[in-house]
C-alpha cells in the first residue's frame, strides 16, 4: 500500500490526553451518534489529530489514521489485487477496513490527497453510507459505528489544494486553533514535565513567532513543537539550545529570518 496508516484500539482509560478548548468532545459525540462526518479545519500542530485519538478512545472505536499526501490514490484507501504464493488476493485498504469493522477512519490533512480520493469519500458521506469497490464488484453497506473523519489545514492551501463546496458540504465541520496561553502552557507541562512557570514563557514565544506567519514564515511554531522544546529542557538542556533545536531549526533554513527569531528569544529571556 502507498498510505501511511496508523492503527489504535484503545478504551476510555489510556485514551490519549486531551485538553478541550470549547464544545468540540459534544459536538464529536453528537456527529457519531448520528452516523454524520467530521471535517476539523486548522492549523498544523493544534491537536487535531490528538483530539481524533482522544474521540477514538473515549467512544471505545478503532481508529485507522491516513496520513494524506500527493501520491494517495483511492486505491490506496479502498484496496487492491496483491500477488502473494503464487495467487492474486484482495486486500482491502484503510478506509475499507474501517468500513467493514465499524471503526473511524480519520483522514489527515485530507487535501494532499489526490482527486480520485474525495470522489470515493462521496458515498459514505451521505445517507447512502456505502463504500462500491468497483475491482470486486462488492458495495459494501458501513457497519455500526463507522465514521469518517478528515482534517486540513485552510492556510496552507493554493488554488491547487482546496476541498470543493459539494464536498464541505457532506461534513459537520468543526474550526480548530491554538490554545488560549494559559490552556497551552497546561497542555505542554502536561506532556513535556516542565513546571508551568518555564511552559508559559515558551508558550509566549511561540505566540510571538505565530505573529510572524505570512511575513517571514510560512507556518507558526506548533503546539508540537513548543511540547518538544520543554521536553528538551526538562532533561537538562539549556533553554537557548532547545529552543533553537525545537522551535527554530523546524521553521526555516534562511540564515536572517533565523537570526530574527533568536532576537525574540532575548528579547522574551532576556
Amino acid at each position: 500500500m502507498n498510505a501511511h496508516v496508523k492503527t489504535e484500539r484503545n478504551g476510555a482509560a489510556d485514551a490519549p490526553f486531551y485538553l478541550p478548548q470549547g464544545d468540540e468532545v459534544a459536538v464529536f459525540e453528537a456527529a457519531a451518534a448520528n452516523d454524520l462526518p467530521v471535517l476539523l479545519k486548522g492549523p498544523t500542530g493544534c491537536g487535531k489529530t490528538r483530539f481524533v485519538a482522544h474521540m477514538a478512545a473515549r467512544l471505545g472505536r478503532p481508529l485507522y489514521t491516513v496520513a494524506c499526501h500527493d501520491d494517495l490514490s483511492a486505491a490506496d484507501l479502498i484496496g487492491r489485487y496483491l500477488l502473494k504464493g503464487g495467487e492474486t488476493v484482495w486486500t482491502d485498504g484503510p478506509l475499507t477496513r474501517a468500513v467493514r469493522e465499524g471503526a473511524i477512519c480519520y483522514l489527515d490533512e485530507v487535501v494532499e490527497a489526490r482527486k480520485d480520493v474525495t470522489v470515493v469519500l462521496h458515498p459514505l458521506t451521505d445517507d447512502r453510507r456505502i463504500l462500491p469497490i468497483d475491482r470486486t464488484g462488492e458495495e459494501i453497506e458501513a457497519a455500526p459505528g463507522f465514521m469518517l473523519v478528515a482534517s486540513y489545514n485552510p492556510g496552507y492551501q493554493n488554488i491547487l489544494k482546496t476541498l470543493k463546496p459539494s464536498t464541505r458540504q457532506r461534513f459537520v465541520a468543526m474550526e480548530f486553533d491554538f490554545p488560549e496561553p494559559r490552556r497551552e502552557a497546561e497542555i505542554v507541562a502536561r506532556e513535556s514535565g516542565l513546571d508551568h512557570d518555564r511552559t508559559l514563557g515558551l508558550v509566549r514565544l511561540a505566540g510571538k513567532i505565530r505573529g510572524l506567519k505570512g511575513q517571514d514564515l510560512e507556518e507558526g511554531v506548533s503546539t508540537r513543537l513548543v511540547v518538544y522544546a520543554a521536553s528538551l529542557v526538562a532533561r537538562g538542556m539549556s533553554l537557548d539550545r532547545a529552543v533553537e533545536a525545537a522551535m527554530i531549526e523546524p521553521l526555516t533554513d534562511d540564515a536572517e529570518v533565523k537570526r530574527g527569531l533568536r532576537d525574540l528569544v532575548a528579547a522574551i529571556f532576556g
